[in-house]
C-alpha cells in the first residue's frame, strides 16, 4: 500500500457562475477525490475575494481550498478534471506533510533546546530591589558582551590603546565585583 501524503487544494471558480452550480461543483470535485481512494479532511468555502491581478477579464473568484489524504493519484486525476472545466479560473496543489514534518521537528528541537537552558533564579532565591522585583545576580566575571567585544576590537586591529583600555575596564570591574553598564563605552 502506498504512503499517504496530505495535499492542499485552492481553486478559483468564475464569479458569474452560479450558487447552485458552484455547489455542484465542489460536491463533483469531492466525489473525484474519493472515488479514487482519497480523504478529504477540510472543506472551506472561502467566498468572493478579489484577484492579485486580472484573469480572463476578471476581477474577482470563488475560492474553495480542499485538504485532502491520498497517495496522488486522485490528485492526478482531480487536476485532469480541474484543466478542462470552464468554470475553474485557476488552481493550484500543494504537498503539505512535509512542510508539516518539518515544522514539527523544529517545534520539538526548540523545546528540547530550551529544557536544557538553566532555570532563571526565583524571585525568593535571589535577591530583591526596591520595587520588590527579583535582580538577577551579578557574578564577579566580565560580562559576555565585553568579552566578546575585546575580540572584537582585536580583529578589528583598532590598536593598542583601545584594546589596553579595554582590559582596563574590565579589570576595574573584576576589582569592584560588578558588571559592565550595558551602554557604557569601554
Amino acid at each position: 500500500m502506498a504512503e499517504q501524503r496530505v495535499y492542499e487544494i485552492m481553486f478559483i471558480i468564475d464569479p458569474d457562475t452560479a450558487e447552485d452550480d458552484t455547489n455542484r461543483l465542489v460536491e463533483t470535485l469531492q466525489g473525484v477525490i474519493t472515488t479514487q481512494g482519497g480523504t478529504i479532511t477540510k472543506t472551506e468555502m472561502m467566498g468572493r475575494r478579489r484577484l492579485a491581478y486580472e484573469i480572463n477579464h476578471k476581477n474577482e473568484g470563488i475560492y474553495v481550498l480542499f485538504e485532502t489524504e491520498g497517495t496522488g493519484q486522485e490528485i492526478a486525476e482531480l487536476e485532469r478534471r480541474m484543466r478542462v472545466m470552464d468554470q475553474i479560473i485557476r488552481y493550484i496543489t500543494v504537498r503539505v506533510d512535509l512542510d508539516r514534518r518539518a515544522a514539527e521537528k523544529l517545534n520539538q528541537r526548540r523545546i528540547r533546546k530550551a529544557s536544557k537552558r538553566p532555570v532563571k533564579a526565583s524571585a525568593s532565591a535571589g535577591a530583591m530591589n526596591a520595587g520588590g522585583r527579583a535582580q538577577k545576580f551579578i557574578a564577579p566575571t566580565p560580562c559576555a558582551r565585553f568579552r566578546s567585544a575585546h575580540d572584537l576590537r582585536r580583529r578589528r586591529r583598532s590598536g593598542q590603546r583601545r584594546r589596553t583600555l579595554a582590559r582596563a575596564c574590565c579589570a576595574a570591574a573584576l576589582r569592584h565585583g560588578t558588571q559592565h553598564d550595558l551602554y557604557a563605552r569601554c
